[in-house]
């Protein structure tokens, strides 16, 4: 199996989000979103064709992961990069910077 590796950005990103979730809605919603996270890591690890590419960047793929949020990632043989966690409701010029 793949060894998933966050970019740096991607790794703050996470951290924002798990203390916005944990602070505006509750604990449960946080570990909610964990376990949709670690599902959508799982299969990706697996299968990591089975998410589209993006359509602007080459090679990138992205994986919904909550309606809110999506996960932008390359692989090769041994890693799966996760180059951005973005939320959704943000202006899509926003993720451009992110990448």
């Amino acid at each position: 199996m793949r060894k998933v590796v966050f970019s740096r950005r991607a790794s703050i990103r996470l951290e924002e989000l798990l203390q916005f979730l944990e602070r505006e809605w509750s604990e449960k919603a946080k570990k909610d979103f964990i376990k949709k996270l670690d599902r959508s890591i799982h299969q990706i690890t697996k299968h990591p064709d089975s998410t589209p590419e993006s359509e602007s960047v080459k090679g990138l793929h992205r994986c919904v992961v909550t309606k809110q949020t999506t996960l932008f990632y390359r692989y090769d043989s041994k890693t799966i990069q996760v180059a951005a966690l973005f939320d959704t409701r943000q202006h899509p010029d926003k993720l451009k910077k992110e990448l």
